[in-house]
């Protein structure tokens, strides 16, 4: 069964989610933490960025709650992925892949959802053992939790849209914020929160299995909301776009593959004579296949349009054997 196409349209706010592959390591010490942090906080602010509400770091995967701006997820969170695999590759002097291919995203229903997935990234260490108490876990660094806290200082994390759930001056806010947390702390796993689409409109599988016939409501795997709302972003993002429809990064790891060179690799700064022909090829497929535009290729890998337009002739070249 071909996967889904991911929703994404300006402005909606988004559950993200990405591994190291076959859940190795992404982060094996603070400095790891630390380089990303500073190149989310770079992407994030470029101009037609994202909002960042809530973060939380892991061993071995990451989680984000954000908000696209002009720029839609997929270039985002493809600058931030291989720009952490490039360095953690060098920095350990590895070679391949390490994400797992697709990152992971929710569309949210702010209404409902924004403060309890806010809660739910933010209490990872917990689940897992990290931290043992609330205290414990204002003072780990590596959540969004910190930030909101005043514990540690992240400059790019919108706090407003948050404190001002709960009150209008931020001692009150924060107070407030931390009892929100701290019932779901006391709560453990919620599985509403991490399972299909359905499942979590429902507010657990429990809960809708008692549901009628009748009260189906429409679900998707990629959202987190009321069936109004599925069928709402259903409308707004895919209004055409066919269920077997290839992602660039479908494209960018069929080429990998094809050609041996890594994700990483086609998409980095090197300039050497195998990478340059695997990234013309990739450019060329991904513009063939999924429509990608030379401003879009541009941006996923820091190079102009007019480089990438030389590069997909070139490819054009390679394809019909140099005529």
């Amino acid at each position: 069964m071909p996967r889904q196409a991911r929703l994404d349209a300006p402005g909606l706010v988004h559950h993200v989610m990405a591994r190291g592959i076959e859940d190795q390591l992404i982060f094996r010490d603070d400095k790891d933490r630390e380089c990303f942090l500073a190149r989310l906080a770079e992407i994030v602010s470029s101009a037609g960025g994202a909002n960042l509400y809530a973060w939380a770091l892991m061993s071995n995967h990451f989680h984000l709650l954000i908000r696209t701006g002009e720029h839609l997820l997929s270039p985002i969170m493809q600058r931030l992925m291989t720009g952490h695999a490039v360095s953690y590759n060098n920095r350990y002097r590895r070679k391949g892949h390490l994400f797992q291919n697709r990152f992971k995203s929710i569309v949210v229903e702010e209404e409902t959802y924004f403060l309890e997935l806010l809660a739910y990234i933010h209490l990872n260490p917990a689940r897992v053992g990290i931290v043992n108490s609330m205290a414990a876990l204002a003072h780990y660094r590596y959540t969004g939790h910190a930030v909101i806290m005043g514990r540690r200082q992240y400059p790019i994390q919108d706090l407003g849209p948050v404190l001002e759930r709960f009150s209008a001056t931020l001692p009150k806010a924060r107070a407030e914020y931390e009892d929100f947390v701290a019932v779901r702390f006391a709560q453990g796993t919620r599985d509403e929160l991490r399972g299909g689409g359905l499942i979590r409109s429902a507010g657990g599988v429990s809960k809708l299995l008692l549901r009628d016939v009748e009260d189906r409501e429409a679900s998707d795997e990629r959202i987190l909301g009321s069936g109004d709302f599925v069928e709402s972003i259903l409308g707004q993002c895919e209004p055409e776009e066919p269920s077997n429809s290839i992602s660039i990064d479908e494209v960018l790891s069929e080429v990998s593959v094809r050609t041996g060179v890594s994700s990483e690799e086609i998409i980095g700064a090197s300039r050497s004579h195998i990478i340059a022909k695997a990234r013309r090829e990739f450019y060329l497929c991904a513009h063939e296949k999924t429509g990608a535009t030379l401003a879009a290729l541009a941006k996923m890998t820091g190079r102009t349009h007019v480089a990438v337009f030389l590069a997909i002739e070139e490819a054009k070249k390679d394809r019909s054997g140099g005529q």
